[in-house]
C-alpha cells in the first residue's frame, strides 16, 4: 500500500525532491506525554510508526528513491520506551532503498538535493526542522550562484496529497470499514446503556472500551456526550454532567483503527422517549439527512450537498418557527447560522477530517467512486436564544452518516446505527 503510494507520489514530483519529518511528540506534562500519533502524510508515504525520523524521497536518484532518516537501535533506551525499527529495520521492514541514523541528516540531504532544481517541503509544527529547511535553501541558493545546481523553487507537496488521498483503494477502505464497524458497535451499546441519572463520561468510558476491545486504536477525535443544552456546544467535550429524565443525548464519537477513521453522531432521548418538540426538531434533521444521502452519487458536484442542507435546515427553521421571514433572504444574510453553523461534511480518511483537495477556488470538484465522507446536517438552538418558541429551547440534534461512493450511488458505512425516531425508540425499550 505505501510502496504503491511513493510511486504515484514520485511520478509528479519527477525531477524534485521531497523532504517529510515526522510528526513530533506531545507533551501532556513536563514528564508526561500524549500517546504518539504519527504525522498523517509521513504515515500514508511510509507506514512508519516512530518519531524523529524524516522521509527523502528523490525519483532522479540513481540508486536511493525512498530514503529514511530514523533513529538508531540503543538498548538503554528502549528497555523504556520500546523496540526501535533502527537503520535496518528501516530498509527490511518498511522497504527504503537507504536508511541513516538521524543524526546524519544534515551531513547525507545533500547528495539528494544537491541536483535537483526543486524542493517539495510543507512547513509543520516543528519550527526547528522548517528553520533546518530554510538554511538548506540559503546554502544552495549561494551554490547555485556559483555551480549552477541546488534547488531554487520550494514547493508545499500537501496539495499533491490532498488529491491522492481524496479517493480511497481497497486496502484503505477495508480499514475504514473496521473503523465503522467499531464504532457501530459502541453507538449502539451507548444507546442502550443510557439511563437518566447516569454521567456523560459513563458512556464515553463505555465507547472507549468497545474501541480498544475492538483492536482500535482508541478515539479518532475527543469523543462528545453532551446531554440537553450542552448539545447546543457543538465541540462539547467536558462530558461531567449528569443526565437528566426527559434529556436528550448527542453522542459525536468514532473509532481509529490503524491509523483510518469513524466518525458517527447519533441522539436520542435518555429515558427512551422523544417528546413531540424533540421528535419535531429530530425529524427535520432527518429529513435533510436522508435527502442529501440519497443526493450522493458519481458525477454529482461535491459542492451540491453544502447547498441543499442549507436550503432544506432553512426551510425547516421556518416551519418550526425557529425564524421569519423570506427564505432567499435567511440564506443571502446567513441567518440560517444561529442554529446551523458548520458544512454538512466533511471527508474521511486517515484523518478525521482528511485533508482532500475537493475543490478549486470557488469551483468544486464532483464524486468519484472510492470518496469517502460524512454527512452531518444538525440544528442547535440554545437555551438563551430570543423569539423562540420555548419548547425548543435547549434542543441540539445531529445526524451524522459515514457514505462511501460508490460506482452507481452511495453505501451508508454506519446503517446499523439506528437512526429512525421508531427504531431509536424501539432499541431502547
Amino acid at each position: 500500500m505505501h510502496e504503491n503510494r511513493r510511486k504515484a507520489f514520485m511520478k509528479k514530483i519527477a525531477g524534485g525532491v521531497a523532504i517529510f519529518p515526522s510528526a513530533l511528540p506531545a507533551m501532556r506534562t513536563h514528564s508526561t506525554e500524549y500517546r504518539y500519533r504519527q504525522d498523517a502524510n509521513f504515515y500514508y508515504l511510509t507506514g512508519f510508526e516512530e518519531p524523529d525520523a524524516v522521509c527523502v524521497l528523490a525519483p532522479d536518484h540513481p540508486e536511493h528513491q525512498y530514503v529514511l532518516f530514523v533513529r538508531p537501535r540503543a538498548p538503554e533506551q528502549e528497555v523504556w520506551t520500546g523496540k526501535r525499527a533502527g537503520v535496518k529495520g528501516a530498509k527490511e521492514h518498511f522497504g527504503a532503498d537507504e536508511a541513516y541514523p538521524i543524526e546524519e541528516f544534515d551531513e547525507k540531504i545533500s547528495e539528494y538535493i544537491g541536483t535537483s532544481e526543486r524542493l517539495y517541503y510543507g512547513f509543520g509544527a516543528d519550527e526547528a526542522f522548517n528553520e533546518k529547511v530554510i538554511e538548506l535553501l540559503k546554502q544552495y541558493r549561494r551554490h547555485r550562484l556559483r555551480e549552477g545546481t541546488g534547488p531554487t523553487i520550494l514547493i508545499d507537496p500537501t496539495e499533491i496529497l490532498a488529491e491522492m488521498r481524496l479517493v480511497k483503494d481497497e486496502l484503505e477502505l477495508g480499514r475504514i470499514r473496521k473503523a465503522v464497524d467499531i464504532s457501530v458497535e459502541a453507538h449502539t451499546a451507548a444507546m442502550q446503556a443510557v439511563r437518566p441519572g447516569m454521567y456523560e463520561y459513563e458512556l464515553e468510558s463505555l465507547i472507549d472500551s468497545i474501541y480498544r476491545k475492538n483492536g482500535g486504536t482508541g478515539s479518532a477525535f475527543l469523543t462528545i456526550v453532551a446531554k440537553g443544552a450542552n448539545a447546543t456546544t457543538l465541540h462539547y467535550t467536558a462530558n461531567d454532567c449528569q443526565i437528566q429524565d426527559g434529556d436528550l443525548v448527542l453522542i459525536d464519537a468514532g473509532c481509529e483503527y490503524q491509523y483510518y477513521c469513524g466518525d458517527i453522531t447519533r441522539t436520542f432521548p435518555a429515558n427512551g422517549k422523544f417528546t413531540e418538540a424533540q421528535r419535531a426538531v429530530y425529524q427535520s434533521v432527518l429529513d435533510v439527512e436522508c435527502e442529501i444521502i440519497a443526493s450522493i452519487r458519481p458525477g454529482v458536484s461535491i459542492g451540491d450537498p453544502v447547498q441543499k442542507a442549507v436550503e432544506m435546515l432553512t426551510e425547516a427553521m421556518l416551519k418550526l418557527g425557529l425564524l421569519v421571514g423570506e427564505k432567499e433572504k435567511i440564506i443571502e444574510e446567513k441567518e440560517y447560522r444561529k442554529f446551523y453553523m458548520h458544512s454538512v461534511g466533511h471527508m474521511l480518511g486517515v484523518e478525521v477530517h482528511d485533508v482532500a483537495k475537493t475543490r478549486e477556488g470557488e469551483e468544486y470538484k464532483i464524486f468519484q467512486p472510492g470518496m469517502v465522507m460524512t454527512v452531518e446536517p444538525g440544528l442547535y438552538i440554545d437555551p438563551d436564544i430570543e423569539n423562540v418558541p420555548s419548547e425548543y429551547l435547549g434542543i441540539g440534534v445531529r445526524i451524522e452518516d459515514n457514505i462511501l461512493v460508490t460506482e452507481s450511488g452511495c453505501e451508508v458505512l454506519t446503517a446499523a446505527v439506528p437512526k429512525t425516531i421508531d427504531e431509536i425508540e424501539r432499541l431502547m425499550a
